[in-house]
């Protein structure tokens, strides 16, 4: 099982959750929501061979917390994976647009000048703006849009500039969702969660959880559960060679 966007930190058990997901065999990434949480979620994980830890600062959080761009920037040369990060357009943070892009090309210019990162974007509301920063910094390195929620030109357009895409199944419930999903390219398809903050019921989703979506895909694409759970794995091995051959 593969959680490609997590935020475990946040969970109000962490340690149990990691727990599970090494009794389980699940590859997490455990995405930060600002610099400061990177070191304490990268203590929290210790030498855990299936979980990594990205380096991040959140859209929504960059009006409150855009002094820390800095100790990102310091701290990035350390960090083989960055997010989450983007920009957030939705009417809450629509104030600080202009402040969120220009954070977000600040790390995407930082990420190129370090060979490239693999990031997890988040783009709601401002799917455009995330690719024009992105077509501007090519160079920043393997982009994944996180629930990608955008018109179907735009992923269009995110699919030729070489994205890849993470779904889960709070994004796969709504028929958008599972919309947008069929129109990805599978080859550069992840699962995620996005827990704590997506939830199954009353209760937040676990990275255990992931492949939950794998039903709406099968229906989707109609490949069957275990040639799409085969392929997402591929897709993360050949996501790994990627890195590693641009360090």
């Amino acid at each position: 099982m593969i959680d490609f966007h997590c935020h475990i930190d946040l969970f109000p058990d962490p340690q149990a959750v990691l727990d599970e997901v090494d009794a389980r065999g699940t590859y997490v990434l455990a995405v930060t929501t600002t610099p400061k949480a990177w070191r304490g979620t990268k203590k929290l994980v210790g030498d855990r061979r299936r979980v990594r830890v990205a380096l991040g600062l959140h859209p929504e959080l960059v009006a409150q917390r855009h002094q820390e761009v800095p100790l990102l920037c310091g701290l990035l040369p350390g960090a083989r994976y960055v997010g989450e990060i983007g920009i957030d357009g939705s009417p809450p943070h629509r104030d600080s647009l202009e402040l969120q892009k220009a954070v977000f090309d600040r790390i995407l210019t930082e990420c190129a000048m370090l060979g490239g990162r693999v990031m997890t974007i988040h783009s709601r509301g401002a799917a455009t703006a995330v690719l024009d920063a992105l077509e501007r910094q090519a160079d920043a390195g393997t982009p994944i849009l996180h629930w990608f929620s955008g018109t179907m030109k735009e992923l269009e357009r995110a699919a030729q500039l070489g994205c890849w895409f993470s779904v889960g199944p709070a994004m796969l419930r709504s028929r958008r969702g599972r919309e947008l999903a069929a129109a990805m390219p599978l080859d550069r398809m992840l699962t995620e969660t996005d827990a704590p903050f997506a939830r199954d019921g009353d209760s937040p989703l676990m990275p255990w959880q992931a492949y939950d979506c794998l039903t709406d895909l099968e229906m989707i694409s109609g490949i069957g559960r275990s040639e799409l759970a085969s392929r997402i794995r591929d897709n993360l091995k050949q996501l790994a060679s990627y890195r590693a051959a641009s360090r």
